[in-house]
């Protein structure tokens, strides 16, 4: 990593090559400084890979690979005194393998299986897990270092581990590669480019020649496709997932029965601890008048109206409110359709007759030892254990509008039974739902995430949706301008949406990236997100 004048400004930079004839008319200036090492050749030539995959800039990729402080000396390299055992050092053998393991299964003696063939790259997906599988593979003899702090010591050979920038980690010696939960969403990044940290890990492993093992209790269809699939002894990978219970709610009133069953109420009120799971933020978003049952609908602009935390209906698409009334007959008595968490907590909080606490990507409110906790997914990642999780409408996760619904919805199952424990230690998830049918459902009831993918799989190949096809999504203001440029290549099927996105569909991403970068870029704001993880 260097610094060089540019515009009478001392600005950072990298050395991506040396003897380089300059262009004619360019004169050559001096270095004004050599700050210290940065990424090496073989990070430098994954770049430009990666800048092709997802559309995006190198410097990006650069950056990410760069120390987060200048290293101008290296540690000295320590001897490893782990020694593998156990059953998974065949996994190594080979390629790489896709590794189904039940999700109260301990992914260390897989960890310990890659730093014992020398400098491993493992990675998982969020950082208490990083950190704490770090200390004990420490425990257990291995020269490791967290990622990125110890940039330093994982070009000097050690075992390296990290979350999503740590598939960017220098690594000279590279032997192995885990990918813990390939499955998380974690491994995408949400600024652009949106590459993916689980894909430059398999990219890395293939150039170095080095195993790539990818491990998920619900392996996603990417990582099905890409190696041999291994799995345990059918009774054992049972035996890791909690027992789930499916409330089959088809027969009841959706207009009546509300989100309490009779079986959730009797496990609210069991003693146990509870975490009920409900990705609606906010009160009500949707009421009806109880005595004339018209919806409560905005009258500007005609968008439906939730209830605030001040009591009063506020309009869904705009600013506009008004007070807790019925616009049609008058009458203040309006019943609840759509509840979100704040309403949900007042209302366990009658049933269970004790404090309950909220959970919300925006943070944690209530008793810090409360029994029961409402809240969205993020309670999912609280750190805590519970006796049972409950999804209050899992037909929310399922009719999601997006192609990998069900997908996803499976994964959120596999991080509750993470924090429920395994059914023999009396783990329970409930699931309120009126699509008991569906491939996620009995997968997760049946404890097999096999029969989800194979119903994923066929319904993907004929829809040619990833991974049997290849995606994008261009928006920001230069999109247009981006697209006219764009043109309309061959095999490359281009669908604008209202909201000033173009969808991009290609039988691979051989055809659409090579399109995309054959496309100058206007200047202005433009995202380009390839294989996007929540679209349509």
């Amino acid at each position: 990593m260097v610094r060089v004048v540019l515009h009478g400004r001392r600005v950072g930079g990298w050395i991506t090559e040396v003897d380089v004839e300059p262009p004619s008319g360019v004169e050559l200036a001096p270095l004004a400084k050599l700050s210290g090492r940065g990424p090496d050749h073989g990070l430098i030539e994954l770049s430009k890979w990666a800048a092709w995959r997802w559309a995006g800039r190198r410097v990006h990729f650069l950056r990410t690979a760069s120390p987060p402080r200048m290293v101008a000396a290296l540690p000295r390299p320590r001897h490893s005194r782990l020694v593998s055992t156990g059953d998974y050092a065949d996994l190594f053998e080979g390629e790489g393998r896709t590794l189904r393991l039940g999700p109260s299964d301990d992914p260390l003696p897989i960890a310990m299986a890659a730093a014992a063939r020398g400098q491993a790259l493992i990675l998982v997906p969020d950082h208490n897990r990083a950190d704490e599988l770090t200390r004990r593979l420490g425990r257990e003899g291995a020269w490791v270092t967290r990622y990125p702090d110890g940039w330093a010591a994982a070009v000097a050979g050690a075992t390296v581990v990290g979350t999503l920038s740590a598939s960017w980690a220098p690594a000279p010696e590279l032997a192995a590669v885990l990918v813990i939960d390939e499955h998380d969403e974690s491994w995408r990044s949400e600024s652009a480019p949106t590459w993916s940290g689980r894909d430059v890990a398999i990219e890395r492993a293939r150039r170095a020649g080095a195993p790539c093992v990818l491990l998920s209790p619900v392996p996603s269809l990417e990582a099905l496709r890409t190696n041999p699939v291994m799995r345990s002894a059918r009774e054992t990978e049972r035996d890791s997932w909690p027992q789930v219970e499916v409330v089959d709610r088809r027969s009841e009133d959706p207009g009546r029965a509300g989100l309490y069953s009779p079986a959730l109420v009797n496990a609210l009120r069991d003693g146990g601890r509870v975490a009920c799971v409900l990705n609606r933020l906010g009160r009500s978003l949707l009421l009806a008048c109880r005595l004339c049952g018209e919806l409560a609908v905005c009258t500007e602009c005609g968008s439906s109206m939730r209830q605030g935390d001040d009591g009063r209906l506020q309009c869904r698409a705009g600013d506009h409110t008004r007070p807790l009334v019925c616009a049609d007959c008058g009458s203040t008595g309006m019943r609840n359709l759509r509840a979100g968490i704040k309403r949900v907590r007042e209302e366990v909080e009658a049933l269970v007759r004790t404090p309950v606490a909220e959970v919300t990507g925006s943070g944690y409110s209530g008793p810090a030892t409360a029994r029961v906790v409402v809240g969205t997914e993020a309670v999912l990642h609280l750190g805590r254990p519970f006796d049972m999780v409950a999804f209050l409408e899992f037909d929310q996760e399922l009719l999601a509008p997006r192609f990998r619904a069900r997908e996803q919805a499976l994964a959120l199952i596999a991080r509750a039974a993470r924090i429920t424990g395994p059914r023999t230690a009396g783990g329970r998830i409930l699931l309120q739902t009126r699509l008991p049918d569906d491939p996620a459902v009995v997968a997760a009831f049946q404890a097999d995430p096999a029969l989800l993918a194979r119903a994923e799989r066929d319904r993907r190949q004929e829809l040619s949706l990833p991974p049997y096809g290849a995606m994008a999504i261009v928006s920001g203001p230069a999109a247009p301008e981006f697209m006219e440029r764009f043109g309309t290549p061959l095999d490359i099927r281009i669908a604008p949406d209202p909201g000033g996105q173009f969808f991009l569909r290609a039988p691979d991403y051989d055809a659409l990236c090579n399109a995309l970068a054959a496309t100058e870029r206007p200047s202005g704001r433009l995202r380009i997100d390839v294989d996007p993880i929540r679209a349509i």
